[in-house]
């Protein structure tokens, strides 16, 4: 792509604008600000993977993986804002779905030890993990609120905090899971997913390209299952006092 015809996509972003001044959504300020932020981060990021993957340092792949992991602990434990050590959980959730899924990947020899290979599928996997912590979190503070007498009737019924909170937990596993179960039945017929229309528009042939998707979708689906489930596990005793009691959060 030209630089000229990457400069005309900003038609875009002024049909956007154009918009939410038509219509007085106030965005005009947000939508500016988010262009010129993703823009800046995406040159910055072309860059210094172009140099990583000509070096092939093992150690720098290992420091963007940090990074990225960051990034997404912190993303995601906003949306536990209240509960006591919850970015620890979110990181070690994360950490630890993309150490296995990764692990998979190289261990069955699916994918090679490299960079050009490690840092994208990594990228998506986390980035899926954070979506999921993020929509796990939302729903148990909505269950929170609506689910408190079913909680406190099973601990004075002598249940204990594990067994009280176990539906709820259920449930937001349920909920986090759903984008990835509802991509999974509809990819390819709705819409074509991102990796494999750019591996299609750099000319790689489509069923390549649908291959490479797959191993992305079934990935995906394992990530989303793991990276529910331990956040379940490792976070609902943050839900409770020192005295077993159920907390609310209503932030």
């Amino acid at each position: 792509m030209s630089l000229i015809a990457l400069a005309s996509t900003l038609v875009f972003i002024a049909v956007s604008v154009g918009i939410s001044i038509w219509q007085k959504l106030g965005l005009e300020r947000d939508i500016l600000f988010g262009t010129i932020r993703s823009a800046i981060q995406l040159l910055a990021v072309g860059f210094v993977l172009q140099y990583i993957f000509g070096t092939q340092h093992l150690l720098l792949v290992a420091l963007i993986l940090v990074v990225m992991i960051a990034v997404a602990t912190w993303n995601a434990g906003k949306r536990g804002k209240g509960l006591r050590r919850i970015y620890l959980y979110v990181g070690l959730t994360i950490t630890i779905t993309e150490v296995v899924t990764m692990g998979l990947l190289l261990f069955l020899s699916i994918i090679p030890l490299t960079a050009r290979y490690v840092i994208p599928i990594s990228g998506m996997t986390i980035g899926n993990a954070m979506v999921v912590s993020s929509l796990f979190l939302n729903q148990m503070k909505r269950e929170a609120v609506t689910s408190r007498g079913e909680v406190e009737t099973l601990l004075s019924l002598g249940a204990s905090p594990r067994q009280a909170i176990h539906r709820m937990l259920n449930r937001s596993a349920r909920s986090s899971m759903i984008p990835t179960i509802d991509g999974m039945k509809t990819v390819g017929l709705v819409q074509l997913p991102g990796m494999m229309t750019g591996m299609i528009v750099a000319g790689a042939s489509p069923l390549e390209a649908v291959r490479y998707q797959i191993l992305i979708m079934f990935a995906f689906a394992s990530s989303a299952a793991l990276t529910s489930i331990l956040l379940a596990l490792m976070s609902y005793r943050l839900w409770f006092g020192k005295l077993g009691q159920f907390m609310r959060s209503d932030s």
